[in-house]
């Protein structure tokens, strides 16, 4: 019964998200600010970065091209729910909307947004060759160009180097995951109240899935194969979520479980853990000025099984809705945004640690972003470059993504089956059990995908 009514729950979240998105109304919401032939209404998530953005507009973007920015600002999951209302919709309320890679390819093919090669053609100073090459691949959709990006991440092993260095312990230039299980074990405990190393537990698709999607590209499991045959209980699937079941078990933080992002962020920080596998992104605070253990931290490539390189890859990208009347003003506050010359601009005026890159080759040749993100800015770079979200496994995919499958079914399926992986971790069900329930739920995403081929 439980099986039959997740099933069921899968499909209709589906369905009904989309199908909700779809018959959304032009009254959706209130528009952040006032009209006029010249200004632009934007839509985007409260990230920090964001909100030095705003704070940046007016002085800037606006007193150079006289163009005003209407901005709402909303928290992640409250502007992904409007975002998908409004571009679904097409009610041209917000011209620019920040999306992930995630939404994009979604979205092109729903042609909710309009593409930018013809904008990137007439702007060469926009310089997009300089947009890191996987940017590029996840923010692009049948080779046309959909989304610029913000800022942007992958992932890496972040280590304290004095307590390997007291321990005995080298590092490897390129770890494997099993490396890294011997080293947890031989640093857990060895400050007080100190584990091995911290991996998210916390329930979604966007936490625990984030970390153990890329193990699971690298142990050779997938979600689904080329030809959308669900592989979850699959024994490269299953070996991949036990070790990692196993090893944030033994070896891992306290609260597992509940542990996603921000908690191991705190855990590394606070020398509750050794270890840490996560977000680039981390770096920055934890090499912050007033961060315990700056300097203290080395920064090793994603740990590797059977695959060259394991890491993740996400972006806060800017979108312009098909609808928007005004694409060319859309595009002038786009180009600016992702531009050379706005990071320049929070280098100057607000410092380097808070320039949002992740996303420019440039970036990491600027030796006054150098000065302040020496300790992590090219292990960061690395890390990006390689990243492919075409190949992230061993096998053909159907769909672009490495800890997501760039479908809208997705984030049902992945949060779902993480519940009960989460329970694995607490030790309420085993990760054969865990996987079987997944497995129903992928053969439900499977069967509409290749009914529709089929048609």
């Amino acid at each position: 019964m439980r099986r039959q009514a997740r099933r069921r729950a899968i499909a209709l979240a589906a369905t009904a998200g989309m199908g909700a998105s779809l018959s959304a109304c032009a009254g959706w919401g209130a528009v952040g600010g006032g009209g006029g032939d010249d200004a632009i209404n934007v839509l985007m998530v409260n990230n920090p970065q964001m909100v030095d953005l705003q704070q940046l507009t007016a002085e800037n973007f606006t007193a150079k091209t006289g163009i005003r920015v209407n901005f709402t600002v909303l928290p992640e999951n409250d502007v992904r729910d409007k975002i998908s209302q409004e571009f679904s919709s097409q009610a041209g309320q917000y011209d620019v909307a920040t999306v992930s890679n995630f939404e994009i390819p979604i979205y092109a093919k729903a042609k909710w947004i309009t593409p930018l090669d013809g904008f990137i053609a007439k702007d060469p100073a926009f310089d997009q060759p300089d947009i890191l090459k996987p940017m590029q691949v996840s923010l692009s959709s049948d080779g046309k160009v959909y989304g610029e990006p913000f800022y942007g991440e992958s992932s890496f092993l972040m280590y304290r180097k004095d307590v390997l260095q007291e321990k005995g312990i080298r590092m490897p230039q390129q770890p494997t995951w099993q490396e890294v299980a011997d080293i947890a074990a031989k640093v857990d405990g060895a400050r007080p109240g100190m584990a091995g190393i911290c991996l998210r537990g916390q329930p979604g698709w966007g936490q625990i899935f984030a970390p153990l999607t890329t193990v699971i590209n690298t142990f050779g499991g997938t979600w689904f194969e080329k030809d959308w045959t669900p592989k979850v209980d699959a024994p490269e699937f299953k070996q991949a979520v036990n070790f990692y079941v196993n090893l944030v078990r033994e070896h891992g933080e306290k609260g597992a479980p509940q542990a996603g992002f921000t908690e191991c962020l705190n855990n590394l920080t606070q020398g509750s853990v050794a270890m840490w596998y996560d977000a680039t992104s981390a770096a920055g605070s934890l090499e912050a000025q007033d961060s315990p253990v700056r300097g203290k931290l080395g920064y090793a490539p994603a740990p590797v099984v059977k695959t060259k390189s394991a890491g993740w890859l996400y972006a806060w990208s800017w979108g312009i809705q098909t609808a928007s009347t005004k694409q060319e003003n859309a595009w002038k506050f786009v180009s600016w945004a992702s531009s050379k010359e706005y990071e320049q601009l929070v280098g100057q005026k607000l410092g380097w640690s808070r320039v949002p890159a992740g996303k420019r080759a440039s970036t990491y040749d600027n030796a006054d972003y150098l000065k302040e993100a020496g300790a992590f800015a090219a292990p960061t770079k690395a890390a990006i470059e390689a990243a492919d979200p075409a190949n992230p496994g061993i096998q053909p995919r159907p769909a672009l993504g490495i800890q997501f499958v760039d479908i809208p079914e997705f984030p049902d399926l992945g949060t779902q089956v993480s519940q009960d992986v989460s329970s694995a971790i607490a030790g309420q069900l085993t990760v054969d059990e865990a996987l079987e329930s997944g497995q129903s739920l992928a053969e439900d995403v499977a069967e509409r995908y290749k009914s529709r081929e089929a048609q």
